[in-house]
């Protein structure tokens, strides 16, 4: 059962929004996810524009980030229970849904809502959707993310600086993803996807932080995937 917070005044536009290109249809959610993906960062942009008035741009970019990350989509995606009811492919339907195709499909029914009702309706849309990761950004400090704790660890324990390594890359330019490891004191870490350099190279430091200190709280500390 589904938990939208929109009701769709054109279904069709919801039932290709949860086709996935795994089914070989004629027409797939692609476009519509690269549709809700520009929607979905003007959206983010816009309310932590107006919610954090004392941050720079380079540090808005990080909490952007942060918000749209797969894993805070992949939540909402869950919450929702598109999982449930995306069309995939009998290769997809062997395992458990990646983390990636549900941020995907939360993203292509965003660009269906938008294109259902409009940049309004996209805005309600992701404040109910993402309400908890917005509130998380919202409460967060200066400053405070994964990299620069990594960095103060490595000083402190190794008097050297992390260094991250760009392990795999793919996709296509409007859907580029990166896989990136860090080595801090001779030791190579778990590396981490993202779909910026700049976001896997975060995840890849709270990978590091996970092993170096335990228990890490992603609220407090992770800003991107």
């Amino acid at each position: 059962m589904l938990f939208l917070p929109h009701s769709f005044r054109d279904p069709k536009l919801l039932d290709l929004a949860l086709t996935h290109s795994s089914m070989h249809s004629s027409r797939d959610n692609e476009r519509l996810e690269f549709l809700g993906d520009a929607a979905l960062d003007l959206v983010v942009a816009e309310e932590l524009f107006k919610h954090h008035h004392d941050l720079p741009e380079g540090d808005l970019t990080e909490l952007k980030a942060w918000v749209v990350s797969r894993k805070s989509l992949a939540e909402a995606a869950r919450e929702m229970e598109l999982d449930t009811v995306l069309r995939i492919g009998p290769g997809l339907k062997e395992r458990a849904l990646p983390r990636s195709v549900l941020a995907n499909v939360y993203e292509a029914v965003l660009g269906a809502v938008y294109l259902d009702a409009g940049l309004e309706a996209v805005r309600e849309f992701v404040r109910v959707t993402l309400k908890r990761a917005l509130e998380q950004v919202r409460t967060r400090s200066h400053g405070e993310n994964p990299k620069q704790r990594l960095q103060q660890v490595c000083q402190r324990d190794h008097a050297t600086l992390p260094v991250y390594k760009v392990v795999d890359d793919r996709g296509e330019a409007h859907a580029r993803a990166f896989l990136v490891a860090v080595e801090a004191g001779d030791v190579l870490y778990p590396s981490a996807w993202g779909r910026t350099r700049k976001e896997a190279e975060m995840w890849a430091a709270y990978e590091a932080l996970l092993v170096i200190e335990g228990d890490v709280s992603p609220p407090d500390t992770e800003l991107a995937e």
